[in-house]
């Protein structure tokens, strides 16, 4: 059993960051910034408010008898109590001989012929372990987004009004931004242990590497962007920011509204209809904050019962770094001719290559893992640099359409692409691809963290071994992308 150095880290990030936001709160307190003071407590409070709440729901401490867990709670200091559990029961793990296991198959990533099943019995510490993995896991993401990012673009404002970062601030920069990357990453693994859940995924070091330097330069530069963008226009970052938010927070609705699906109501048996409706907006709510700052790895499906899309999108990924690429430099553009005499200290020109460059290596490292870092790269059915060819060869036609509609169609060329008879009957050699989708069926990966533990422990009221997750063949098929 591996050891639960991931809950570690997430609740040292979490302490840590919660510490240096009172320590320089109380400093714009001494200074008499009651602004700043309010607004930095605010944002280390709503983060601290929504990890307890997550740890929570996902153990249902409401349902049960814990009075003494929901009062550390209240007192903030959940994570605290459930990384002291969570390494309880790891040391307990093998002193006691466990008379019931769950026996769970999973698949091996095939690498040159058939993929085989393997067996492995799990006890019920261990499944409680991996109950408290997936749920630190999530918080981080939350804390991340939710909380980290908006501090590190509040302080680094505060920065460059202030032309100087203290001990206090530049601490609690430095904390936020490596609370960021890491719920970054915490998400790229999320994404991919549900998407692949019946296989056998191992993560190496060389992907961490990747992953982490991926999401350094690309949330360190949007961030970057932003202030510098709000230090000159202040009155049009708003509006940037809800368009922003907004796009992200009604895409996922607008493409459910579409389906024409059923309302979903497989997330928690014991919630009301508008109950299920407030868990949902909170889950758009926080998949527009991710896509705010980066790339958001796990995409939300409203219509599928898992309420995760399982494809690997590339075309959706690539449309999304190229108009990200094109607002950042957009912004950067803007802030450049209406900059005043206050960066004269700077090169301007310097400091927007330096930031494009930047996002661009971000970009790299991302193409790097998942050309070869990926853990899963052997099951994509459709390749990366397809579903980049794919979102260019619409950037190709959309400019075509563009100059045919100038062009009249009388002069046009028989043979061309913009002749009447190439619109009615295409051509044999020309072949109109859409980009690929590889859609996997698994189980709901959050409602397995939370029931695992209940099998585990009906089993011994029965008195026989409960079998585990039910493992079917992964289905491929291709599907087309809107």
């Amino acid at each position: 059993m591996r050891l639960p150095s991931s809950i570690f880290v997430s609740v040292s990030l979490f302490t840590a960051e919660t510490t240096a936001a009172l320590y320089l709160s109380s400093t714009y307190r001494s200074a008499g910034d009651q602004i700043w003071q309010g607004l930095t407590l605010l944002f280390a409070f709503v983060a601290s408010v929504l990890v307890q709440l997550t740890l929570t729901f996902i153990h249902r401490d409401l349902g049960r008898d814990r009075p003494l867990v929901l009062l550390l709670h209240i007192l903030q200091l959940g994570p605290i109590v459930r990384c002291l559990e969570a390494f309880c029961i790891y040391g307990s793990v093998g002193r006691v001989e466990e008379p019931y296991v769950s026996i769970t198959r999973k698949k091996q990533i095939p690498r040159r012929g058939p993929s085989e099943e393997v067996e492995r019995q799990v006890g019920q510490a261990e499944g409680k372990l991996f109950t408290h993995r997936a749920a630190f896991a999530r918080t981080s993401v939350i804390q991340a987004f939710l909380g980290s990012a908006p501090q590190l673009t509040l302080q680094l404002y505060i920065c460059v009004l202030q032309r100087g970062v203290s001990i206090g601030r530049g601490t609690l920069m430095v904390i936020s931004l490596l609370s960021i990357v890491y719920g970054a990453l915490r998400c790229n693994i999320l994404a991919i242990k549900i998407k692949y859940d019946d296989y056998e995924v191992d993560i190496r070091p060389m992907a961490y590497v990747c992953i982490f330097l991926w999401r350094s330069f690309e949330i360190a530069t949007r961030m970057a962007v932003l202030v510098l963008f709000s230090s000159v226009l202040q009155l049009w970052i708003l509006p940037v920011v809800l368009a922003n938010f907004l796009l992200f927070f009604l895409y996922p609705w607008v493409l459910f509204w579409h389906s024409h699906s059923p309302f979903p109501d497989n997330i928690e048996k014991t919630l009301t209809r508008v109950g299920t409706t407030i868990v949902l907006c909170l889950l758009t709510f926080l998949y527009a904050g991710i896509n705010m700052f980066c790339w958001s790895a796990v995409q939300l499906k409203l219509s599928d019962p898992d309420l995760i899309n399982h494809s690997q999108n590339w075309y959706r990924m690539a449309v999304y770094y190229i108009l990200r690429f094109a607002e950042n430099g957009s912004l950067l553009l803007l802030w450049y001719v209406y900059k005043t005499d206050f960066y004269k200290f700077i090169c301007a020109p310097l400091l927007v290559l330096q930031l494009l460059v930047a996002y661009a290596i971000g970009i790299f490292f991302m193409l790097v893992f998942y050309r070869f870092c990926h853990p899963c790269r052997r099951l994509f059915s459709s390749s990366m640099s397809q579903g980049f060819w794919d979102c260019s060869a619409l950037l190709c036609l959309l400019c075509s359409a563009d100059s045919s509609e100038n062009q009249p169609l009388d002069k046009a060329a028989p043979g061309s692409a913009c002749s009447p008879t190439a619109l009615k009957e295409p051509a044999c050699d020309q072949v109109c691809e859409t980009p690929n989708d590889t859609t996997y069926d698994m189980p709901n990966d959050l409602l397995y963290d939370s029931t695992y533990v209940e099998s585990l422990s009906m089993s011994n009221d029965v008195g026989g071994i409960t079998d585990g997750q039910r493992n079917g063949d992964v289905r491929q098929n291709v599907s087309l992308d809107a």
